[in-house]
């Protein structure tokens, strides 16, 4: 088969792939371990987890290093096989997923070709894809933000730009599935906000967005669901939102009145949904699941300076993975 046949062939995978996907999930793994090592030296990477991702969902995936997020999405993107399990991709094993074109990633590890220039490097990887796909680099170079670097060899390249550079690339296939991989790594508050921009952009059309990364005000802004491993295992998948006020409810802080502050301590630490009562300098701190009923007692009893606020994703990654 020819060059052009191949990607033409490769082209019309992925094509026909994104269309016969009538079945709801995107992604599908089950019973999944990954170790590394033989014998009693085994480092169990992944260690049993079953997700499924519904088409068009965005997903964070959290957890501290050493959680198992990169072996799992090198799994998804088929740069390595599970030790036990299955993975799926729209039906496809996730090496043919990948080489369709109906899922691509941006990697904290990879290297680049030090010596072609930016538009080069996304040349290249365009004509892989076919002409279609070579049509759109300089929509993909605008869409990065490399346009005027266009002309800049790889080795010049800042970190934050070379990350850019990898987000190029997936998106010449323009693949159904995007995986992300700590992909703000390097940039700069700018460039992480047009990144996260174009990411709002992709998923509100659609596209299936699964990333992991340590910053978590950016899973709380742009996840809307989020999965926390640690240990190789999932220890919760939820709706984000529904992830934070699951957690403890809404923390409360307080003045406390000249006259029985002791009787409203006492009375605090006794009620149900209260939790974490704690004074300081005549400050009360507390957390509750009805932060309007202890508002309300904080108030009556002539409490002043109120604060509340809503529990975190920090707040409840924190007591997801802390032993």
């Amino acid at each position: 088969m020819s060059t052009t046949a191949h990607t033409q062939s490769r082209t019309t995978q992925a094509a026909a792939a994104r269309k016969d996907a009538g079945q709801d999930d995107a992604v599908a793994i089950s019973g999944v371990r990954r170790s590394f090592g033989i014998g009693e030296r085994a480092v169990k990477a992944v260690d049993g987890i079953d997700l499924s991702i519904r088409r068009g969902e965005v997903v964070a995936l959290l957890g501290p290093n050493g959680a198992g997020k990169t072996t799992t999405l090198d799994m998804l993107l088929g740069l390595t096989d599970p030790t036990d399990g299955t993975i799926t991709v729209y039906g496809q094993r996730p090496v043919r997923a990948a080489r369709s074109g109906v899922i691509a990633g941006v990697l904290q590890t990879g290297g680049l070709l030090s010596d072609l220039t930016v538009r080069e490097t996304v040349e290249v990887i365009a004509s892989l894809h076919g002409r279609e796909s070579l049509a759109r680099v300089s929509e993909i170079l605008e869409r990065t933000e490399l346009a005027r670097i266009a002309r800049r060899r790889i080795v010049k390249c800042s970190g934050g730009e070379q990350q850019r550079v990898k987000f190029a690339l997936a998106l010449v296939s323009d693949p159904d599935i995007l995986v992300l991989d700590e992909p703000t790594a390097g940039m700069d508050v700018t460039a992480r906000r047009h990144f996260w921009d174009v990411m709002r952009a992709d998923a509100d059309a659609g596209r299936t967005i699964i990333f992991a990364t340590h910053y978590l005000e950016e899973a709380e802004q742009f996840a809307r669901r989020t999965v926390v491993m640690h240990r190789g295992r999932i220890v919760a998948d939820a709706a984000t939102a529904q992830l934070r006020a699951n957690l403890g409810g809404r923390t409360l802080a307080a003045d406390l009145p000249a006259v029985g502050a002791e009787e409203l301590v006492r009375g605090l630490e006794q009620t149900d949904g209260i939790s974490d009562v704690r004074v300081d300098a005549q400050r009360v701190t507390l957390r509750a699941l009805d932060s309007d009923a202890a508002a309300f007692a904080l108030l009556n009893a002539g409490a002043h300076d109120l604060e509340i606020a809503a529990p975190t994703l920090e707040t409840a990654f924190t007591a997801l993975t802390e032993d």
